[in-house]
């Protein structure tokens, strides 16, 4: 496991999607294990949970936050759930989702996987 980030675009703005173990752990408290919260997300069955959704996404987003500020020495705040929302429904729930899928995806390969890729 590695900490991997993604950026997507929200009105003029490059928002940070960082999955590390300090994600894993908000979307565990929530969901019990990734392998839930995982099912839940990945539209498989039909369409993803809308919630659990917002949720992982919210967790990856804060933490990106929360990186800047120690970074910059900023304080700017937390999104809440509502504000994801409005940012995925700008950004549109394909496009998320790939972009949660592709930073989870990138985080748990091992350097054996990407030499191999």
């Amino acid at each position: 496991m590695r900490e991997v980030s993604t950026t997507i675009k929200y009105k003029d703005e490059d928002l940070k999607l960082v999955f590390n173990l300090n994600a894993m752990q908000v979307i565990q408290e929530e969901y019990g294990t990734l392998d839930k919260w995982g099912e839940l997300t990945d539209g498989k069955g039909g369409e993803p949970n809308i919630k659990a959704l917002i949720f992982g996404m919210a967790a990856m987003l804060n933490e990106g936050i929360d990186i800047s500020n120690e970074d910059k020495g900023e304080n700017k705040p937390y999104l809440t759930l509502k504000q994801v929302g409005r940012i995925l429904t700008e950004v549109g729930l394909d496009n998320a989702t790939n972009a949660i899928n592709e930073t989870v995806v990138k985080s748990v390969k091992t350097e054996d996987d990407s030499k191999n890729a």
